[in-house]
């Protein structure tokens, strides 16, 4: 990634370096070929500073300013204006972060920065958007959360069951009761507490320009300056042996999440050597991925398997994560995508006997050199656009990476060895030590097959290779060693309600 440097108030400033002026921080990315504007004005607060019993409240909050009307505009007006600039106003929230978004031509950009600001700087909070607002959130959690996407319910109930007692350990829209709690005022208060100079981080890509920064920067100085919303970093309990949730659900596939708490973040060094191996292992729909060659290739079981050390929202939807979701701790993740019923618990052993052979073994060399050459190309595609450079220059900050991420991991790619990566799998990777989500149907049945270790013998529809047939017979009596304590089973229509 290039580095690019323009003068704004008093201060120089070197895309992907942290600057203030007159106590705000910014990050700009001019591009002379660009010819839009996109804004990313990100606050340092986030679902970990919901109030105890007011799970909810910052996405709520966030949504209630993209989605609800202003001082001047009712949100109808507003949608109004922004139809003609076929442009619009978005805001995403996640543990630790709020960002607001928008791109708009530079033709347009005096209207729609006017309306952006305004969006931001004097939302009205009526009465009526909180109505609306509060039951889409009401909806999202009772109907979407629970019925529509069982990978999104699994990889929620894995977050929240390896964050439990955390400031993690709540999806970002919360829960019935917590949502039925939040009153209008609720929202006006947490406005008023977080969104200020002290939080902000301004965002600012494209056919930008010293003029116009200055302008930016002085028109968001009319929020208070205020105090960081810190919150202590989350301290998940370390785990030991196997630990199942089940969540019962009458649903014809089975969606399995598993996985564990890391301490390594984006910027170290064995950051970069475990997204090596992580890539090796299951690159998000990706068919370069092992996971993906042994499960769905050679046995047809499903539609891809992955492996994650970040977090990454609705992949269920995404070919790459979107930025501005950075995290103090993330969790080691291996996702698979629905499996026949009957099938759960050969799949489930099949991706656990091959991390064990990973983190016990290694990355063979010729696997190590492939990985590394098919991440030197593919690594190009994470940010693209002037939007994404701008929100991951905007994480740089977050992670304090003073050469850039991107930058960074290139850089690694070359300087990195087998011996590395290896050793940072065995120090940060376990097969032992791992939190378990199941939504499927019978969880007494499958609760009995994990404590049994009894064998999971699979049958195909059509002939496989007697390879892959001499394989199963390995993988169906990979030993799970699970104590029925460890084990909770909770029905889908509980989930989510307090």
């Amino acid at each position: 990634m290039r580095t690019f440097i323009i003068t704004t108030v008093l201060t120089l400033i070197v895309f992907g370096a942290s600057f203030a002026t007159d106590g705000q921080k910014v990050v700009v990315l001019p591009v002379a070929d660009d010819p839009t504007v996109s804004f990313r004005v990100l606050f340092n607060v986030g679902s970990q500073n919901d109030p105890a019993g007011k799970e909810g409240l910052a996405a709520l909050t966030a949504t209630m300013i993209t989605q609800g009307s202003t001082k001047k505009h009712s949100y109808e007006q507003v949608l109004e204006k922004l139809y003609p600039m076929a442009a619009s106003i978005s805001d995403q929230v996640d543990k630790e972060m709020t960002v607001i978004t928008g791109r708009t031509h530079v033709d347009n950009l005096e209207p729609y920065y006017e309306l952006f600001k305004e969006v931001i700087l004097e939302p009205s909070f009526s009465e009526e958007d909180f109505a609306r607002v509060k039951s889409d959130f009401l909806n999202h959690v009772k109907t979407s959360l629970r019925y529509s996407q069982d990978e999104v319910l699994g990889k929620e109930t894995l977050s929240g069951f390896i964050f439990a007692g955390t400031p993690y350990g709540h999806v970002e829209e919360g829960t019935e009761a917590s949502l039925n709690s939040i009153t209008l005022d609720d929202v006006k208060a947490f406005y008023a507490t977080h969104y200020n100079r002290a939080n902000m981080v301004i965002g600012l890509g494209g056919a930008v320009d010293e003029t116009f920064t200055n302008r930016v920067t002085k028109d968001f100085e009319v929020l208070p300056e205020g105090a960081a919303s810190a919150v202590p970093a989350p301290k998940p309990a370390a785990i030991e042996g196997l630990h199942v949730k089940i969540v019962e659900k009458d649903a014809t596939a089975t969606a399995i999440s598993f996985g564990f708490p890391i301490d390594v973040t984006r910027g170290s060094k064995d950051f970069y050597a475990l997204a090596i191996a992580t890539a090796w292992l299951g690159e998000h729909r990706n068919s370069f991925s092992h996971l993906y060659a042994v499960i769905r290739e050679a046995r047809g079981l499903n539609y891809g398997d992955y492996a994650y050390i970040e977090h990454f929202p609705n992949g269920h939807r995404r070919q790459f994560p979107p930025p501005n979701v950075a995290r103090r701790h993330q969790i080691f993740q291996v996702w698979i995508r629905p499996v026949p019923n009957e099938t759960r618990v050969f799949a489930f052993r099949a991706a656990m006997r091959e991390l064990q052979r990973l983190i016990e073994n290694g990355m063979s060399e010729s696997d190590f050199e492939l990985t590394k050459k098919f991440l030197r190309g593919y690594n190009l595609h994470y940010a693209p656009t002037t939007m994404m450079k701008l929100g991951y220059a905007m994480d740089d900050q977050f992670y304090g990476i003073k050469d850039g991420h991107w930058d960074t991991y290139a850089a690694m790619l070359d300087k990195l060895t087998r011996d590395d990566v290896n050793a940072a799998l065995k120090k940060h990777l376990s097969f032992e030590n791992v939190k378990i989500a199941f939504i499927t149907p019978d969880a007494e049945g499958l609760k009995k097959t994990l404590v049994s270790n009894e064998p999971s013998p699979i049958t195909y529809q059509s002939e496989k290779p007697a390879e892959v047939l001499e394989e199963d017979k390995k993988i169906e009596v990979y030993p799970l060693v699970v104590k029925p304590e460890n084990v909770t089973i909770v029905k889908v229509e509980e989930m989510f309600v307090e």
